[in-house]
């Protein structure tokens, strides 16, 4: 299994402010939290032998017991988090050890995970190598499909209904190609929307090699499949073939 940047990556680097990505709300940190919780409960499964939701193998006594709430300290603040249990306490999590209190450093583990293209097997002796936690294939495996099920739910969430202000624009990355495994520039396009509390919003990233009104109408027709019914003032800056492509879809917006 091949883990794409492309779906992980691009979500930390839309941010457009500093806190956006390292505030208390920031992404972040909420990314960190449920990456944490997304592991701990892969942990179990993997101690327990059956998935959460299904039945426990015949004749074994040991199940899941739900979860406690635990607050680690580290270098951005408190994160508080659910670890799951077991009926006779005999589960001992490798990330967060019972007891610990603190997880200095766990945002290098975090973000090792989401490196370009690496597969099942350079996860596991980058873990072992680095940080000393000896994981199995299927244990990785169950972690990052996961998260790439949180990225996928964060993709296509509903949104509002008007955006006073969008703005649209193009972020230059250096992104790990997927198949030959070479770090390119490619274009990420960004819409920030601005709430009407004056909430700002990542609504939404893409990469197209090729701008144009054909690309943006395809995104004008996301936001709107999305939810979005109204858009009263858009932000550009020069984006080929973005003015036909609101227009048709968003007719009364101020470019």
């Amino acid at each position: 299994m091949t883990i794409s940047k492309e779906l992980l990556d691009e979500l930390l680097k839309g941010c457009e402010r500093p806190e956006d990505l390292l505030g208390d709300a920031g992404l972040l940190k909420e990314l960190k939290i449920k990456l944490m919780e997304r592991m701990l409960g892969a942990e179990l499964t993997a101690y327990l032998g059956y998935e959460e939701g299904k039945d426990a193998p015949v004749g074994q006594v040991n199940r899941r017991n739900g979860a406690s709430s635990k607050r680690l300290k580290g270098q951005d603040g408190e994160v508080p988090i659910a670890v799951p249990r077991d009926r006779d306490g005999s589960f001992e999590p490798e990330l967060v050890k019972k007891g610990q209190t603190r997880i200095d450093g766990i945002d290098d583990k975090i973000i090792g995970l989401y490196a370009a293209g690496l597969t099942v097997r350079d996860i596991r002796a980058h873990l072992e190598d680095v940080y000393g936690l000896q994981v199995s294939p299927d244990l990785i495996s169950r972690v990052t499909d996961a998260v790439l099920d949180e990225v996928r739910e964060w993709q296509s969430r509903a949104l509002d209904r008007m955006y006073p202000i969008v703005i649209f624009d193009a972020l230059r990355v250096k992104i790990r190609d997927a198949d030959s495994r070479m770090v390119k520039n490619k274009a990420v396009y960004v819409a920030l929307g601005v709430t009407r509390d004056g909430v700002r919003e990542v609504l939404g990233l893409w990469i197209a090699e090729n701008e144009g009104a054909k690309f943006w109408l395809s995104v004008m027709n996301e936001l709107r499949n999305r939810g979005v019914q109204d858009i009263l003032i858009a932000v550009v800056d020069g984006l080929k073939g973005f003015p036909d492509a609101i227009t048709a879809a968003f007719p009364d917006t101020a470019v």
